[in-house]
């Protein structure tokens, strides 16, 4: 089969190479193209675009890059209707991903989205969208189908990948000793800041962390970089600090962390998979978070609340985040059944998303259906 997957940001990337991992396991003969990153180029495949050129956050930096998506789109709609594929497969990434589905159904060609849109947080009226021009909803977390259920919507959840993404890894990762090594680490105790993916969110909430581990000079700080980013952007941000920024080590430093303070977003979920005590907090620009905060419906905005529907780590959002990430440090460095609780809560977590095996059962549930659509398509065509 052909597949044609679209990924927009780094976690994007992330599933969509465990995806091609999976279709690769049962698919005999899987040919790939694809809007990723580095994860996915390690599947194989043509990459047509790298996501660091279309990865846009906010309402404002939308705006501003409306050109640049607008190519982007095109580029991506010419290179489908060349290469026919015979699927499409949307990860996450509505506002691109929609409008992309909107063309490829008028090209006759199935139309599958694996991760989807966060319409249960906003813009639920999506909802009827993705009905008409979605032929399949693969979803990752188990809510997402009685939310579907609720829009008489059918969707499959075979498992959430990060764990097997995560499980495969973990033999490989160095033991502290070792990271120490390799790093040329001291031996105080680390706090990793995950300060995400995207430019935007770097930006607004690093110095936010920074400022907030002034407070733990014992500690050793370690920033985990972002694929898509150099060491060079994060050196005005660190204003002559000795942090060290660490590039694909994400794993290995959340394992060998004592606690981490993270970006909204899947590294919630790596973290809390990965069993390192957690401080979530997000900052967007004024604009988007003033429009945001009328307009977002969820009780919590970090994955392992939403998952839990409870909360399981503290979420600090927006204001006077330095003071309230040192108070939760202090509490996950120092008290021992606090610590202990959040990691209580994780045994269930991972109990709820499923355990091992998810990337394997969702590709092979994708090929079952992929296969069942075209066998419909040449009977109506043997019928006529």
């Amino acid at each position: 089969m052909k597949y044609y997957i679209i990924a927009g940001e780094a976690s994007g990337d992330l599933h969509g190479s465990n995806l091609m991992r999976g279709l690769k396991q049962v698919d005999t003969d899987p040919r790939f193209r694809y809007f990723g990153g580095d994860f996915m180029q390690e599947q194989g495949g043509e990459l047509v675009m790298h996501y660091r050129h279309g990865a846009f956050m906010g309402i404002w930096e939308v705006v501003k890059n409306l050109g640049t998506i607008s190519r982007n789109m095109k580029l991506c709609k010419s290179d489908i209707q060349q290469w026919q594929p015979d699927v499409v497969i949307l990860i996450d990434y509505a506002g691109f991903n929609l409008k992309i589905a909107e063309f490829v159904k008028k090209l006759n060609i199935p139309v599958f989205y694996y991760i989807s849109p966060k319409v249960w947080v906003w813009k639920e009226s999506r909802v009827k969208k993705i009905k008409k021009l979605v032929d399949r909803m693969f979803v990752i977390f188990p809510f997402e189908v009685d939310f579907y259920k609720k829009h008489n919507y059918q969707s499959f959840f075979a498992g959430n990948p990060l764990i097997d993404a995560i499980e495969e890894k973990l033999p490989v990762l160095p033991d502290e000793k070792l990271f120490r090594q390799q790093n040329n680490l001291p031996e105080n105790p680390i706090i990793a800041l995950v300060p995400g993916s995207r430019k935007q969110e770097i930006v607004l909430i690093l110095p936010e962390m920074l400022k907030a581990v002034e407070r733990f000079p014992h500690y050793q700080i370690i920033i985990a970089g972002a694929p898509s980013m150099d060491e060079a952007y994060y050196q005005p941000l660190l204003q002559n600090k000795k942090i060290p920024v660490l590039f694909g080590q994400t794993y290995a430093l959340l394992k060998n962390a004592k606690a981490a303070v993270v970006t909204s977003g899947t590294a919630t979920l790596e973290t809390a998979i990965l069993n390192v005590p957690q401080v979530v907090c997000y900052k967007a620009g004024n604009i988007t978070y003033q429009i945001g905060r009328h307009i977002v419906k969820v009780k919590f905005f970090s994955l392992v609340n939403i998952i839990m529907n409870r909360e399981v780590v503290k979420e600090l959002l927006q204001t006077d985040l330095y003071n309230r990430i040192a108070a939760e440090l202090e509490k996950l460095l120092h008290n021992e059944s606090y610590r202990s609780k959040m990691l209580d809560d994780y045994k269930e977590l991972k109990s709820i998303c499923g355990g091992s095996g998810a990337s394997r059962r969702v590709a092979q549930m994708i090929l079952t259906e992929l296969t069942g659509i075209k066998n419909n398509i040449n009977e109506q065509t043997i019928h006529n």
